[in-house]
């Protein structure tokens, strides 16, 4: 017997595992609101972990949405179809994607084998949106072969894509600045393809010479990135990172990093859920006596701590449901 859903809800289901594009597009919207999204995704979920799940992130400049345009081509080429979720920056005035990325990949927006969805990080940090995760399970129920997830710019510690890609390629440029420094960086360390775009450009050498010098000196890893040079305009070197890519895929089926990737990937998003959900219990209990606000005068007055204040807050939340419930 079917779960009770939701007006519309029903709808969205059955458009989305016929993999319609309005239904697709209406369910990720759905995602982004939150409406309905709960049931939504209990519906789909178990038609899900089929697809090829990748990242593609770096410093802003790198040319992540050309790179993603010609490596949808390329998977394309290779008969899969694609989703592609481009995390853009939020305007200012809407709070909406600007959708730089879309025009970017103007050249296969038509293309019926690839769903091309922007999505604006509404202040999320980590370079994705907060209903990033929720639009990858919607476009692995429509039966998409390949899930490609660009991230916003992001900077040295904005590592969140490894929380939802299982492979990641970090896409770098020559000649951004402190090359050494960079290498240091946290993004880095997350790496399971390098890229150098724009590898016409000077310096090309030095950042892959320097990149290269970094994974020796690092301690050893059971998957040793590859370092790919491309030029995205152009397309050059784009086939080898699909076979990066791919390779890195298969290396995962077969060795016990790939299940403890998962684990961390199913781990981190439970904890963002019951971090947002614990973010709306105290908003909405904010107006109430001894509640949040109260706690910030408290605080802001010097008449309690912020540590003593969370804990009974905290408290207050874990004991109050199991009291309704009696």
């Amino acid at each position: 017997m079917s779960l009770s859903r939701a007006p519309g809800t029903a709808a969205l289901v059955d458009g989305v595992l016929a993999g319609e594009p309005r239904r697709i597009a209406q369910a990720i919207s759905a995602a982004e609101s939150g409406d309905g999204v709960p049931e939504l995704l209990r519906e789909i979920f178990p038609r899900t972990g089929r697809t090829r799940v990748l990242g593609l992130t770096g410093p802003p400049g790198a040319g992540k949405s050309t790179l993603a345009l010609r490596v949808a081509q390329a998977y394309r080429r290779r008969g899969c179809t694609v989703g592609v979720v481009a995390v853009d920056p939020s305007s200012p005035f809407t709070g909406g994607a600007i959708l730089g990325d879309r025009i970017r990949m103007a050249e296969i927006y038509t293309d019926p084998g690839v769903f091309i969805r922007s999505m604006a990080t509404r202040g999320a940090m980590g370079g994705l949106a907060r209903a990033t995760s929720d639009a990858v399970d919607i476009l692995d129920a429509a039966g998409f072969d390949v899930v490609l997830v660009e991230t916003v710019g992001v900077g040295q510690d904005e590592v969140d894509i490894v929380k939802t890609a299982e492979t990641v390629a970090v896409v770098l440029v020559p000649g951004l600045g402190d090359d050494i420094q960079a290498i240091k960086a946290g993004i880095l360390e997350i790496a399971d393809v390098f890229v150098v775009n724009k590898s016409d450009r000077e310096g090309a050498d030095r950042t892959a010479a320097e990149l290269a010098m970094m994974l020796d000196l690092a301690p050893s890893r059971q998957w040793r990135p590859p370092i790919v040079r491309t030029v995205a305009p152009r397309a050059e070197g784009v086939e080898a990172v699909v076979d990066a890519m791919e390779s890195h895929g298969g290396w995962l089926g077969t060795s016990a990093d790939g299940g403890r990737r998962a684990v961390r990937r199913v781990r981190a998003r439970l904890l963002a859920l019951l971090e947002e959900r614990f973010h709306r219990t105290l908003e909405s209990r904010s107006p109430e006596p001894d509640g949040f606000e109260d706690a910030v005068e408290r605080v802001r007055e010097r008449s309690e701590d912020p540590y003593s204040a969370a804990g009974r807050l905290f408290e207050r939340l874990v004991r109050e449901p199991a009291v309704e419930r009696a």
